[in-house]
């Protein structure tokens, strides 16, 4: 039995196959290679170039395979795109989720996890916020999303078949061992760009928005490490594949911090400083969210390891370092 990793050579996907093989499994990437990279997937996995709303290769893959398990990170993730392009993130984020589904569920795989956000939530009234709160996006980017999680719903009502949407908050970071990280060329993640221009690959960087209502006038988020984020994941099939039912949980650490607050920790384990300039905001971004992830916790078992951020910071400026000398070779 394998289990078919869509996206599997983007950020978060090329982790996922990683900690996949760490534990044995056999795994299978579905990727267009739009923003992925064919070297960011491990070799011991199997690459299949092709869009996951291509229904016949979906079908052939599963099939030869024998997949039970399908973990579907494929997709668009830009708020900023998404108010400028609705259309497309529903297109890629939406409708090609409902293709995948369909034939998941064709072809008898009863196992699904899906890549949902906390930008379903919109701007939450409470803090942290909890998995029964209004459902409020104010993007395309989050609304496409929960129409996705809206389908796997309705989907387990009706068929043998189960599904665990794990809404993510602000994922950032590396793998440990370095073995990938977030390539992806003109990323908008802010630790991300914030690593390229502290090692100059950057000139400088920008900050949209410093009049929000926050302690220092920029938006505050959740930072989660991506390693803790995909071991989420693992535990959410390992407890799919026992019996359990389907689950919604958020994946963050609850604790928020600003972009100026992340901006300077950089600043500190890089020992180096570097130009930021302040801008106006951007549409579609958040004021501010932090997750309450009691229900990963207890119904997963979940235990964060990698929650500081400045060792987050670490990883993500050590991948920097690999990523120069690669680029170099």
């Amino acid at each position: 039995m394998a289990v078919l990793v869509t996206g599997g050579a983007g950020y978060i996907g090329s982790h996922m196959v990683w900690a996949l093989l760490d534990q044995g499994e056999e795994v299978v990437v579905l990727d267009r290679l739009s923003t992925g990279f064919d070297w960011a997937v491990a070799e011991a996995a199997t690459l299949v170039v092709g869009d996951v709303a291509d229904r016949n290769l979906v079908k052939e893959t599963i099939r030869k395979h024998e997949v039970d398990a399908i973990i579907h990170f494929a997709g668009s993730v830009i708020v900023p795109e998404s108010v400028a392009d609705p259309l497309g993130y529903y297109l890629n984020n939406t409708a090609k989720s409902r293709d995948l589904i369909d034939v998941a569920i064709g072809n008898g795989v009863k196992n699904f996890i899906f890549s949902s956000t906390a930008a379903v939530y919109g701007s939450p009234e409470t803090f942290p916020v909890m998995e029964e709160a209004p459902l409020r996006p104010e993007s395309p980017y989050g609304t496409s999303k929960l129409m996705t999680e809206m389908m796997l719903r309705d989907c387990a009502a009706a068929h043998d078949f189960r599904y665990t949407a794990l809404r993510y908050f602000n994922v950032s970071g590396a793998d440990p061992k370095l073995r990938t990280g977030q390539s992806t060329k003109g990323a908008t993640h802010l630790i991300k760009v914030a690593c390229e221009t502290a090692t100059g690959k950057r000139p400088y960087m920008e900050v949209f928005g410093t009049d929000y209502a926050t302690r220092d006038g920029t938006c505050v988020r959740d930072y989660v490490h991506v390693w803790d984020l995909v071991n989420a994941h693992y535990l959410a099939l390992q407890r799919m594949r026992d019996g359990g039912g389907s689950l919604v949980a958020n994946c963050g650490y609850g604790q928020g911090y600003s972009v100026l607050e992340v901006i300077e920790a950089v600043r500190r384990v890089a020992g180096t400083d570097f130009e930021v300039r302040m801008s106006g905001r951007r549409p579609g971004d958040t004021v501010a969210i932090v997750a309450s992830n009691e229900r990963c916790r207890y119904d997963l078992g979940w235990q964060p390891k990698h929650q500081g951020l400045e060792e987050i910071v670490g990883h993500a400026l050590g991948w920097e370092a690999k990523l120069a000398r690669r680029n170099r070779q």
